[in-house]
C-alpha cells in the first residue's frame, strides 16, 4: 500500500470549505438515530467549532447501502474532491462513508489525502489533519488487510473441504469431457466424453497428438495433450499438489491412463527434442569403436553415415584414430530399421490375454490388503461391543500384517513399472504399420524413440536394440 502523505494547513489559514456527506440506506436506520435531519443538525453544528471562515455542502445519499461506492452523492463527492475546492469531508460516523473497510481506505489514501483534504469523522472523534488521525490510518490498514488475508483463508478452507469430501471446487475451468452440475456439485460427463476415450485409444495405439487433434476435430494439439494427462478422467481432483478421490464418473480406466502416462514418458526423453532431419540422427554408434556415427552429405547422391573417428572433426568424439568402419547409405540404413519394425507380429510380441492369465503379485498383494482390512473392520466392530482382549491381540497381529503387505505392495508397484513399460513398447510395436504412413519425420522419430534404445553399424551390418 503506497504510503499515505497529509500536507498541512498553512498557519494563518482560515477559510474552509467542508463538505458534508451523509447517508442512510434504511427506515430501521432512521428510527435508530441515523436520520438524515439528524446527521446534518450535528454536523452543521460541528462545523461551528472552526475558527475562521466556514461553508459547507452537503452531499446527502437516502437509501443507498454503504456496500459500494457507487451512490450518485459520494461520485459527486468524489469528483468534487479531485478539483481541488475543498478543506474537509465530514461525516456523522465512520460507517455513514462505508460499510467497506476497504472502500474507506481507498477514499481517505487515494482521494481525501492526495488533494490536501482533511477527514473527520465526528462520532470517533477521528481527524486526519491530526498526527494521531494519520496513525489510525495506518492501523486501518492492517486490519483491512488483514481482513483480505481472512476472507482469502475462509474462502481457500471452504473450498478445501468441498474438495476433501469428493465435490468439485468449483470456479471455472469445468475439464474437457465434463459439466458442473452446480446442484450437486459435482463434474458430470457431456457428449465430449467419448471424444476423450478416443484420445486415449488412438493415442496407445501409437498415433501422435497432433494427427489425434486434427482426427477428433480438436482446436490444438496441446488440448489432447492436457486431456491425456488431466487426472480428473479417472475420477480423481487434483488440489493444491493433493490428490482426493471425486464424486464424479470416470471416463477412462485407471489402468488405460497409467499406460497413457508410461508412453508419454517414453516419448518425452530429453534426447527426443532435437529439430534434426534426418531419421536416426542420435541413436547410431559404430560397432568397431564405439564412438558416434553421423549423417554426412555424399555430393548428390544423397548422405552416408560415418562414425566419428574416422572424420576427427570433432577430437571429442573421436575414440579409436584408426577405426576402419566403412561409411554406409543413410537410406539403406534407414530402410532396414523400418522393415525390421515393421517385422514383429502379433504372435512374436503378443502381450497375452488379460482374461486368460494368472494374477500379478500386485494383484494378490492388493487382494490381501483388502481382505485384511474388511476382518479389521469387523474385529474392530466386535471389540466396541465387548471389548474383549483377545480380540485386541488379534487386531494387533492383523495390524502388522496389513503393514508388511503394505510395504510389499509398494515394492511390488515399484518393481513392475519396467513390465508396464515393456508393454507398452509391445503396443507401440504392434501398430507402428498402420500409423506410420499418417506420420510427420519428427513424429516418426517420436515413435522410433518410444521402441529403440539404439542401432549399431559394424561392417554393413546393423544391430537394432528395443526396449523389450
Amino acid at each position: 500500500m503506497a504510503k499515505s502523505k497529509m500536507a498541512k494547513v498553512a498557519p494563518g489559514a482560515n477559510k474552509f470549505l467542508i463538505a458534508l456527506y451523509i447517508r442512510v440506506s434504511t427506515d430501521r436506520q432512521a428510527e435508530e438515530g441515523y436520520s438524515i435531519e439528524i446527521q446534518k443538525e450535528r454536523l452543521e453544528a460541528y462545523t461551528k467549532t472552526f475558527d475562521g471562515e466556514v461553508r459547507f455542502e452537503l452531499y446527502i445519499d437516502d437509501g443507498f447501502s454503504g456496500a459500494s461506492l457507487e451512490r450518485p452523492a459520494m461520485r459527486r463527492l468524489i469528483d468534487d474532491c479531485s478539483k481541488g475546492s475543498l478543506t474537509h469531508v465530514c461525516v456523522y460516523k465512520l460507517d455513514r462513508l462505508s460499510r467497506s473497510q476497504k472502500d474507506t481506505l481507498h477514499l481517505i489514501e487515494d482521494v481525501f489525502l492526495p488533494n490536501n483534504i482533511a477527514f473527520i469523522s465526528v462520532q470517533e472523534s477521528f481527524n486526519t489533519a491530526t498526527a494521531f488521525g494519520r496513525a489510525v490510518v495506518g492501523i486501518l490498514s492492517v486490519f483491512a488487510q488483514l481482513e483480505r488475508e481472512n476472507i482469502y483463508e475462509r474462502t481457500r478452507s471452504g473450498m478445501q473441504k468441498r474438495v476433501e469430501a469428493g465435490f468439485w471446487p468449483g470456479g471455472g475451468g469445468t475439464p474437457f469431457g465434463y459439466d458442473y452440475d452446480k446442484q450437486q456439485g459435482i463434474l458430470v460427463p457431456n457428449a465430449d466424453a467419448e471424444k476423450v476415450r478416443r484420445v486415449y485409444e488412438l493415442y496407445l495405439q501409437g498415433f501422435s497428438l497432433q494427427v489425434i487433434a486434427d482426427m477428433l476435430g480438436l482446436k490444438y494439439e496441446k488440448l489432447a495433450a492436457q486431456i491425456l494427462s488431466r487426472k480428473t478422467n479417472i475420477g480423481l481432483i487434483e488440489y493444491n499438489g493433493v490428490e482426493y478421490r471425486g464424486r464424479h464418473e470416470p471416463i477412462v480406466t485407471p489402468e488405460t491412463f497409467e499406460r497413457a502416462m508410461a508412453l508419454k514418458a517414453l516419448r518425452s526423453e530429453k534426447r527426443l527434442v532435437t529439430t534434426t532431419p534426418h531419421l536416426l540422427s542420435g541413436w547410431i554408434r559404430c560397432g568397431v569403436c564405439g564412438a558416434k556415427m553421423r549423417y554426412l552429405k555424399w555430393g548428390k547422391a544423397g548422405f552416408k553415415l560415418v562414425c566419428y573417428s574416422r572424420l576427427q572433426s570433432k577430437p571429442y568424439l573421436v575414440h579409436d584414430p584408426d577405426c576402419n568402419n566403412e561409411s554406409v547409405w543413410a537410406d539403406e540404413v534407414e530402410k532396414t530399421v523400418i522393415e525390421d519394425v515393421f517385422a514383429f507380429t502379433s504372435s512374436e510380441i503378443s502381450p497375452g490375454s488379460a482374461s486368460s492369465r494368472s494374477k500379478s503379485p500386485q494383484e494378490l498383494l492388493e487382494n490381501s490388503r483388502a481382505e485384511l482390512k474388511t476382518r479389521l473392520r469387523r474385529l474392530y466392530d466386535l471389540y466396541s461391543r465387548d471389548g474383549n482382549e483377545l480380540l485386541l491381540s488379534t487386531i494387533r497381529d492383523l495390524t502388522q500384517e496389513l503393514q508388511t503387505v503394505e510395504t510389499r505392495l509398494e515394492r511390488e508397484k515399484e518393481s513392475s513399472k519396467g513390465a508396464r513399460q515393456a508393454q507398452e513398447v509391445r503396443q507401440a510395436l504392434l501398430n507402428v504399420r498402420s500409423t506410420w504412413p499418417f506420420m510427420a519425420e519428427h513424429e516418426k522419430r517420436l515413435l522410433l524413440a518410444s521402441v529403440i534404445t539404439g542401432i549399431t553399424i559394424t561392417h554393413f551390418s546393423v544391430r537394432i536394440d528395443y526396449k523389450l
